[in-house]
């Protein structure tokens, strides 16, 4: 890469370009003309750059608005159609919300299951007393002095190291 395809880059990074839509010869996109986007919908206005800003202009705050409450009729069951105003072609927005709730549920990770069953193995046993010593330990601490002068990082990591390692060879056997 060059020195000069280096600057160019910097260039088109921070140069703003704009977005041209033509507009349907139509006009069925809902209200779009009508709020002078030039065939521009859901919350994009033209007139007044709001990019690099966290507040929207009037016209998007209409927008957006507007796009909030058409969503919310096609979710609530409002599928009448009326005029041109659907701005997805005609199809029907029921189907949206049908995929969200078929969505599969992920299944339970194996891994949690198999460390903590290793953590109370007698494998990991004197780990487990280290940190449950240190444990107590700082709790009694916080109760007396209001905080504790130490922590049981070094102790939990050790636990932990000691429960991976032995639930790894479980693990692979259940995922093969």
């Amino acid at each position: 890469m060059g020195l000069s395809d280096f600057f160019s880059d910097i260039y088109a990074a921070f140069t703003v370009t704009e977005a041209h839509a033509e507009s349907p010869s139509d006009g069925s996109v809902g209200g779009a003309q009508q709020r002078g986007d030039a065939g521009v919908s859901g919350g994009a206005s033209t007139k007044t750059p709001a990019s690099g800003t966290d507040e929207e202009s009037g016209e998007e705050a209409e927008a957006n608005k507007a796009d909030a409450e058409k969503a919310k009729e096609r979710t609530s069951g409002g599928d009448d159609e009326s005029g041109g105003d659907d701005q997805d072609g005609g199809d029907e927005g029921g189907e949206e919300p049908d995929e969200e709730e078929e969505e599969e549920e992920e299944p339970e990770d194996p891994k949690e299951a198999l460390e903590e069953e290793c953590m109370n193995s007698k494998q990991c046993a004197q780990y487990k007393h280290h940190y449950d010593e240190c444990a107590e330990r700082v709790q009694k601490q916080q109760e007396e002095n209001g905080k504790a002068e130490e922590d049981c990082v070094e102790e939990f990591f050790h636990l932990m190291h000691c429960a991976s390692a032995c639930a790894a060879p479980k693990l692979w056997k259940q995922l093969k």
